[in-house]
């Protein structure tokens, strides 16, 4: 099973792109991208130097841009890719990137949205002196325990032994000196505290945009990076693309549910080398291509027809299908039968796992086609659970 994953802010280099522009068709799209975001994408991708691009405005609008395009070479027939992505996970602002990919925003949306994002933790970053850290190695536990000692957030938990606490200057330095045992702590050269208390000026705004952003549900399992779920509802996903900005990413438990999917490889697009990184570390055994140039595209279609495998949400519209949000066991609730009709928002169950328990609600109603799975069955992350006819709520309007 294919795993798609996108990047998020750090991953840019100067000049990138500029391999990518002799690629048929890629220089006009990151055109007309710039013209949507108002962000010069072709020249902060090929020409602008490391301090140019690390700005969080021009940055988060980059990283997007140039997954879109690149993601339109691998791919340039989305029904095609729909039927090859097992499923789809990004990294912080690389999660719209995964979210176009499903199929839930358009490429335009994103584009404004990301720019405002970028805007937005830009500004938010300029209010307090903050920043961010990477820990690497020692004791997750001890490492959380020391980050809540000196009242920093854990930003990011990465795996594979990697960590990103985050906070105000003062109280980086204090973990510096107070770090954990086997730990190095490397500052990281971003602009804020992102993920943390610190952006919740930027979350109010995408908030207030979001109302008017229209989704559809996604094409593809879609892996949140705020607590590794599957979420199959458009609206649900935007909801969560606002509120991660001053969220942790959980990175560490993306990684859980693509092994728990069955995961046999990972294509990381540009700008790639982080994530794959990690999944290597993580997921042994599990292929890992970083789509860094050009010359990685063969390699990149070679390893799309060894392990795409046609979506389960693929047969039939998202919107007729309740899913498993993670892996464990279904419990039912509901004693709807088919031909019986829930209303938008009844829950029909809950996946219970060892860490907490799910509950599967049926945001858009219906009338019960038939049930997939059964009291007490075990079930996958995005495992179809009832099909659903969507005449119900016309009916009922």
């Amino acid at each position: 099973m294919l795993v798609v994953v996108a990047p998020g802010q750090g991953s840019q280099t100067p000049g990138f792109l500029s391999p990518w522009l002799a690629v048929p068709g890629v220089e006009d799209r990151l055109a007309w991208l710039s013209a949507v975001s108002g962000v010069d994408l072709i020249a902060h991708g090929t020409t602008s130097d490391a301090d140019t691009i690390r700005d969080t405005a021009v940055a988060q609008p980059l990283i997007v841009g140039a997954g879109l395009v690149t993601m339109l070479t691998l791919f340039p027939h989305p029904s095609s890719a729909f039927s090859m992505i097992g499923a789809g996970a990004g990294h912080s602002v690389g999660e719209i990137t995964a979210a176009v990919g499903a199929g839930v925003l358009s490429a335009e949306q994103a584009m404004v949205f990301v720019r405002e994002r970028g805007k937005g933790m830009a500004q938010a970053s300029a209010v307090t002196a903050t920043g961010m850290a990477a820990v690497l190695g020692g004791e997750p536990d001890a490492v959380v325990a020391a980050a809540s000692r000196h009242q920093l957030t854990c930003a990011n938990m990465n795996g594979a032994g990697q960590i990103v606490v985050a906070g105000t200057k003062d109280q980086l330095s204090a973990f510096a000196d107070d770090a954990p045992e086997g730990t190095r702590v490397r500052p990281l050269e971003v602009a804020g505290a992102f993920h943390t208390e610190h952006m919740q000026s930027a979350v109010a705004t995408l908030a207030r945009y979001a109302k008017s952003i229209s989704t559809h549900d996604p094409r593809v399992r879609l892996i949140s990076n705020a607590d590794g779920q599957i979420v199959h509802d458009g609206r649900q996903v935007l909801s969560r693309l606002v509120t991660q900005v001053s969220n942790p990413v959980r990175w560490d438990l993306c990684m859980q549910t693509m092994a728990d999917l069955g995961v046999t490889a990972v294509l990381e697009i540009p700008p790639a080398g982080t994530l794959t990184g990690l999944v290597k570390r993580a997921l042994p055994g599990v292929q890992t291509l970083a789509v860094k140039g050009p010359e990685d595209l063969d390699a990149a279609w070679a390893l799309i027809a060894e392990h795409g495998t046609k979506s389960p949400l693929d047969s039939s519209p998202t919107w007729r299908l309740l899913i498993a949000p993670a892996k464990g066991t279904f419990r039912l609730v509901s004693q709807a039968g088919p031909g019986d009709a829930l209303v938008a928002g009844e829950s029909v169950g809950t996946v219970d796992t060892l860490r907490d328990s799910h509950e599967v609600l049926a945001p858009h109603g219906g009338t019960v086609v038939e049930w997939l799975v059964q009291d007490g069955d075990l079930v996958a992350p995005g495992q179809p659970i009832v099909r659903l006819h969507p005449e119900a709520q016309e009916a009922m309007a």
